[in-house]
């Protein structure tokens, strides 16, 4: 029977026939000893163990959840059950917050488990093994073997010693790829691994004889080997959801089949012997070099939909058959058949991230916008996968990328897999959800974990293996997950910070746990000595120990407090609770107040402002926020359009922190814009995305032909609420917020003719592109739009789709002014596509293919406050329909 749902196998006690009184009697009826009905099955296991041991050994069959808290202390009395024929040792018996099973604590098994010599029967499903443990491999009378739903990434090279396994289930893995000694299970009868990450299968599979089932499907298989037509006992062959371009013909030769699935492929074409079977299912492949076969389904050759959208639309909706979506953002998402039981509308918006409610944690960078999934909270009936494009971090070895999602209290962490496009090199995240929210990718410090049972463990860090974590036996009575992150810091950036060649520091450590409850015995710490001391040479006068609070605001030195052991490379010590933990050493004697500006530095980027103008129109003004490592291959990437003064001098910000830039001296810009806030423009800095801005400038005074000298400053805002307000100014100058100055010069102005020119004293007719619910562009925006487009008007003009014969047309009737030839090939454009619902969509695009970002820009700004004010009007009128308390904005 195939284990596919958490709670798959039937309780054979009602709840409250095994009570108290009767306890042992019910449970040891036939040596059948079942307590998973319980929430402490493994607290009645222990008491029995110790109450009846003589008894309990001689059980046969025990089924116990995984979910329980006290399965660790549980686990090292299951290898005294000598008789033991079946294990259930299986998670899914809880649901967290969104009513999604929860997996099991189970990690691992004791080595002494390989002596249950009579276990015919294990299932470990629902839990978190990441490996198979060593000691199944021991178990010589095992038949049957579930490991479903954990998270194996690969299975033992010796994994074929288990001889007698006739039954094998690892779906919903993350398996990549098998061992050759799979094929040396002859007596294995049913093998699913479905739901898996495999891209291709040993040649060995078809040396399993005795297979009657073989499900492959849900993985990643681009082909599969001819030796499958070996499997003369196959009845049943699963293919479905895989990458298959094409399936061997052999196939079709296999004596026993009776179903093969090859249903959601790449197939184009079938083999001519496998297409005359009667029980071949291709539905979801793009055939189109042959037909499908007369007995096939007539729905056969449909396809899983695929959606596109364009930029201007924000809604789809899903059925019950499924659909794959790809957002104009580059964003995928993909509805496996059966998510959704009726038809739901999904409402989506890319939103620009905000530190008023994206709190980001220590040493968190922020890599992606926010992706906004409505109706929020909504229950899936499968996951539904979204791939979210990310800018690659610069620290790889020391960052992992996941995933982060809102639960309506806080920003929580999903299990992301990342990859990289092989033909664009963009990297991806991807993560699977059973409800929406909001989403956005993050970067953060490498996280080890481990749950610490009763009798203790060892926890080290993958960033550097010389830090360990100790926890000795009876540390806790109940168990606890423990997290452990670091931050390596070069001798290099302690130097330069503290200006003192003698300060050297360590990796800083952060432990965390789950538990308000201190240790009930001291954990040992053991960190690497700082760069260049070692045990021959130590001081220990120059020895610190620094303990920080849970925000990393202060650093106490604890040295005093704690008995410190040393090798030749190592310090050790013991804590009773977890923090920040830092090792220096330095002839200081006041070393805390150092250590709070090193750690504050280490939070800081060093960026450099840039103001550039474009070289054919000055007017054209880019703003730009840039880290110090990124100035030159910015500047050279936009040298070819831009001219400007060289980068302003370099300053220190942090993630999130918000700065505006004003222009000054004869410089003014357009207040209506949504981004400006008091006669400023504002930027958010976040070090990974794009702080940029290309903005129209003009003077406000007449210049009667001179040039102007003005200049745009750039100013510091708010700052995020867990940075110290100290460390958020850079005192210089007359004002403590100012951050940098650059020059701006406006050219001299051609002469004008006596006649004001069409901008101005020319009417149009009246019209209106767009519709009220996506907003308007109206006859006055229009004109603004003109008023900047300049010498591209013929570009755009033909980006916009009007031909080369009406763009000379346009330019011969108004050959000697500039600004007729624009507004004759605006407004024509416009009067031919008023009725286009999709013509805002197609002005934006041309406008950045012509390269005029700037007019994209303002056209999305002026349609997104046309949204806002329709939302606005039809919510006072009580028109909008009822939407879930979330639905309207995030709570912090």
């Amino acid at each position: 029977q195939k284990m596919a749902e958490p709670l798959g196998l039937r309780d054979e006690y009602e709840e409250g026939t095994v009570g108290a009184p009767a306890l042992a009697g019910s449970c040891l009826a036939d040596n059948r000893l079942n307590l998973d009905v319980y929430p402490d099955g493994c607290c009645r296991f222990l008491q029995l163990f110790k109450e009846q041991q003589g008894e309990v050994v001689q059980v046969e069959f025990l089924r116990l959840s995984s979910n329980d808290c006290l399965l660790d202390t549980t686990l090292g009395s299951l290898p005294h059950l000598k008789h033991l024929k079946s294990l259930v040792l299986k998670g899914g018996h809880a649901r967290d917050e969104f009513g999604s099973y929860q997996h099991g604590s189970l990690t691992s098994l004791p080595p002494d488990f390989g002596n249950l010599r009579c276990l015919t029967h294990l299932d470990l499903s629902f839990n978190r093994l990441s490996t198979l443990p060593s000691c199944i491999l021991h178990l010589p009378s095992l038949r049957v073997l579930l490991v479903s739903h954990n998270s194996l990434v690969t299975l033992p090279e010796d994994f074929g010693c288990l001889s007698k396994l006739t039954f094998f289930s690892a779906m919903k893995n993350q398996l990549k790829d098998l061992p050759q000694s799979i094929g040396e299970l002859s007596m294995l009868q049913d093998l699913d691994l479905s739901e898996n990450a495999l891209e291709f299968l040993p040649e060995e599979v078809g040396n399993l004889q005795n297979c009657t089932e073989l499900d492959l499907s849900g993985n990643r298989l681009l082909s599969i080997p001819e030796s499958l037509a070996n499997l003369k006992s196959l009845r049943r062959l699963h293919l479905h959801s895989n990458l298959l371009v094409t399936v061997p013909a052999s196939l079709a030769s296999l004596p026993n089949l009776s179903r093969l699935d090859l249903q959601n492929n790449c197939l184009r074409a079938i083999p001519a012997e496998i297409q005359t079977l009667p029980f071949v299912h291709v539905r979801g492949n793009p055939l189109g070099e042959t037909e499908p076969s007369p007995q096939a389904d007539k729905s056969s050759t449909r396809r899983l939909k695929r959606l596109f959208l364009a930029s201007g639309e924000g809604s789809f909706t899903v059925t019950s058959e499924g659909c794959r979506v790809v957002l104009a953002c580059g964003i995928h998402l993909y509805f496996p058949p059966g998510a959704a039981s009726d038809p739901l509308r999904i409402h989506f918006r890319s939103l620009t991230p905000d530190p008023q409610w994206v709190k980001l944690r220590h040493h968190d960078v922020l890599l992606s916008r926010v992706l906004e999934l409505q109706p929020h909270g909504v229950q899936f009936q499968q996951e539904v996968q979204i791939w979210m494009p990310y800018i690659s971090p610069q620290t790889p070895h020391q960052h992992e990328v996941v995933v982060r999602t809102f639960s309506g209290q806080s920003w929580n962490d999903l299990k992301t897999r990342v990859k990289q496009k092989r033909k664009s090199k963009k990297c991806v995240a991807h993560c699977c959800v059973l409800h929406f929210s909001w989403f956005l990718v993050a970067s953060r410090l490498v996280q080890n974990e481990c749950k610490v049972p009763a009798e203790g463990t060892l926890l080290f860090s993958s960033v550097d293996p010389n830090i360990k974590v100790i926890f000795p036996p009876g540390v806790t009575k109940e168990p606890r997950s423990v997290k452990l992150q670091v931050l390596p810091v070069s001798a290099e950036e302690i130097q330069e910070i503290t200006a003192h060649a003698e300060c050297r520091a360590g990796p800083l450590l952060y432990l965390s746990q789950d538990s308000t409850v201190d240790f009930l015995k001291p954990v040992r710490i053991q960190l690497p000595l700082p760069p260049g001391v070692t045990g021959l040479n130590l001081d220990r006068s120059r020895l610190h120990i620094l303990h920080g609070d849970l925000e990393g605001q202060t650093w106490n030195d604890i040295t005093s407090e704690v008995v410190l052991e040393f090798t030749h490379l190592y310090a050790v010590f013991e804590v009773t609770h977890f923090s920040w933990y830092w090792l220096w050493y330095t002839t200081k004697t006041y070393i805390g107040g150092i250590a709070k500006k090193v750690y504050e530095r280490l939070r800081l980027y060093q960026v450099n402002f840039i103001a550039l103008q474009r070289k054919r129109d000055p007017e054209q003004v880019l703003l730009q926020c840039v880290p110090k490592h990124k100035v030159d291959p910015v500047l050279k990437k936009l040298q070819d359009r831009y001219r400007g003064p060289e980068p302003s001098d370099m300053v220190e910000m942090f993630e999130g922190e918000q700065f505006f830039a004003a222009f000054e001296r004869g410089i003014s810009i357009d207040m209506d814009r949504p981004d400006c806030v008091d006669g400023r423009l504002s930027f958010i800095f976040y070090s990974h995305l794009k702080n940029m801005k290309e903005i129209y400038v003009t003077s406000p005074v007449d210049r009667k032909g001179q040039a102007v000298k003005g200049q745009v400053s750039f100013y510091r805002g708010a700052v995020p609420d867990s940075i110290p307000e100290d460390a958020s100014r850079r005192r210089k100058g007359p004002d403590s917020l100012w951050l940098a100055t650059l020059p701006i010069k406006l050219p001299q102005l051609k002469p004008r003719d006596e006649n004001p020119g069409p901008l101005y004293g020319f009417s149009f007719p009246p019209l209106n592109l767009g519709n009220a619910e996506t907003g308007y562009l109206t006859q006055a925006n229009l004109l603004s739009i003109a008023r900047r487009v300049g010498a591209d008007w013929q570009s755009i003009g033909l980006n916009l789709g009007l031909t080369y014969q009406q763009i000379e047309r346009i330019g011969y009737n108004n050959r000697e002014d500039l600004n007729k030839q624009i507004l004759d090939m605006l407004f024509s454009w416009a009067q031919q596509n008023s009725e286009d619902p999709d013509c805002v969509s197609k002005l934006i695009t041309a406008m950045k293919e012509s390269g005029r970002q700037d007019i994209a820009d303002e056209v999305e700004a002026i349609i997104e406050l046309g949204r806002q004010k329709y939302s606005e009007s039809i919510r006072r009128l009580g028109l909008e329909q009822e939407s879930s308390t979330e639905d309207s904005a995030i709570a912090m």
